[in-house]
């Protein structure tokens, strides 16, 4: 039987980039994109940044307006996903071919669990065409005088931690915080960050997209911090900030198939870091640099950094189901939960942990087989932005371990786990003094976090 892919891709051939316009008045700063599926479907998705009294540049230039085309070219993959046209078809701007080649791996990779979920089996090559119809323009790129920070805050122990390491340089930093999300609001209050140092995105998703979605057309995750790192790019721009200061970490660069390049994590990985930054050095300033303020570090060590500031624990939330709930709760039902659970189970096990998830999650049977795929003895690790198996399993066992010195009866799952797999020796704690040489922070962030780490772990 044909599936949903090659039978929407034969009846429709063409997606349409038509259009981009951005506009700022007294509040606001809005990108508006226009992108059509002829004989299916027009998009008119919107990108809306809070002005306040925050001091930002006029967007009135070609390079600004360059920005926000680029922009579009992540923006659109939200909407050409739900039937796939072979021709992506860019009228309002140029691209060389290096840059259509760049955005052709984006949407491969950064598509990877969309493409296995939906059983569609396509090189890198042959996903789609970009077609170009717009002539070149010269673009005047700026000198930007540039100081300070923008910190992406999702409202997870990440980006707290990042807050915390960049404290000291707080007063020339501006957190960025995308949608509605009360708990990004409140770490970024409790990071000592007021009203007019928080720059509020709203995105809105174009009506006929959720109508598509609800009719059973194609669908799946998108790179979203892909498109995060352009809109960054953009704010930093026109507030003249010098670092963009992301939380992704080392672990986010292991595959969720084992075997395959599929990644739920691709645009967090260090590969589209250092793209990204190439793309960058080649057509944007380079004034402003892109960076993960966590890069040299894992799971286990965010963990371990986050459990020392109990400030946040009540606050902070990471679940994409509880996400939907008013207000933002853990549903202790997914394997987002349980892995935040199992990541900081050898610092906050026991009491600490169930005043924050409510519940003591190893108890749960129901989760037992996703226990199982976190810890790699399943058939796939579960796509979320979870760590991987050997920071899992080193959790696990140690806090085992730390159960068994203290003669305290261990939970459900961890006794399941003792009696069919064999425990990881954490003697030496080798997990917890990693510092990857893979990563882009600037010299003396480096050291703050280098820092930071020996002193947790001596």
């Amino acid at each position: 039987m044909e599936n949903k892919f090659n039978i929407y891709r034969k009846q429709y051939r063409e997606f349409i980039y038509k259009s981009y316009e951005i506009k700022e008045n007294q509040d606001n700063i809005e990108i508006k994109y226009e992108f059509e599926i002829p004989n299916l479907a027009k998009f008119e998705p919107k990108i809306i940044i809070q002005k306040k009294n925050i001091n930002f540049k006029s967007v009135n230039n070609s390079y600004v307006k360059y920005l926000a085309f680029n922009l579009g070219m992540v923006e659109l993959i939200s909407y050409w996903k739900c039937v796939c046209p072979k021709n992506v078809i860019v009228k309002c701007g140029y691209l060389d071919e290096y840059q259509k080649n760049w955005f052709k791996k984006l949407y491969y990779y950064g598509l990877g669990e969309y493409r296995y979920i939906n059983n569609i089996n396509v090189t890198k090559d042959d996903l789609m065409n970009i077609i170009v119809e717009a002539n070149k323009e010269e673009i005047q790129i700026p000198h930007i005088e540039t100081n300070g920070a923008i910190i992406p805050v999702g409202g997870g122990k990440d980006s707290t931690v990042t807050l915390e390491l960049l404290k000291k340089y707080r007063d020339n930093n501006y957190c960025l915080i995308i949608g509605s999300k009360e708990p990004s609001m409140k770490c970024a209050e409790i990071a000592g960050y007021e009203n007019n140092r928080i720059i509020e995105i709203s995105r809105i998703i174009d009506e006929n997209i959720k109508k598509l979605n609800s009719e059973g057309y194609l669908n799946g995750h998108t790179p979203f911090s892909a498109m995060l790192a352009f809109l960054s790019y953009l704010v930093a721009t026109l507030t003249g900030k010098k670092y963009i200061a992301l939380s992704n970490e080392s672990s986010a660069n292991e595959s969720n198939i084992e075997g395959e390049n599929i990644n739920h994590q691709y645009s967090k990985s260090y590969e589209f870091e250092q793209d990204f930054n190439e793309f960058v050095e080649k057509y944007f300033s380079s004034d402003v640099k892109y960076f993960s303020m966590l890069r040299p570090i894992n799971e286990l060590q965010i963990a371990m950094l986050f459990s020392n500031i109990e400030q946040y624990h009540r606050i902070f939330k990471s679940c994409n189901v509880g996400s939907k709930q008013i207000p933002w709760v853990w549903c202790c039902n997914c394997p987002k939960c349980l892995f935040v659970y199992c990541i900081l189970s050898p610092f906050l096990y026991k009491e600490k942990l169930i005043n924050i998830f409510g519940e003591d999650m190893f108890q749960n049977k129901v989760l037992l087989n996703t226990f199982i795929e976190l810890c790699g003895y399943g058939k796939n690790k579960p796509f979320e932005c979870v760590g991987t198996y050997e920071e899992i399993n080193f959790a696990i066992s140690k806090t085992i371990t730390k159960l068994e010195k203290e003669n305290k009866e261990l939970p459900y799952m961890l006794k399941f786990y003792k009696e069919n797999y064999k425990l990881v020796d954490t003697s030496n704690n080798y997990l917890l003094k990693q510092f990857s040489k893979e990563n882009n922070l600037p010299k003396e962030f480096e050291d703050v976090l280098r820092n930071k780490i020996e002193e947790e772990v001596c």
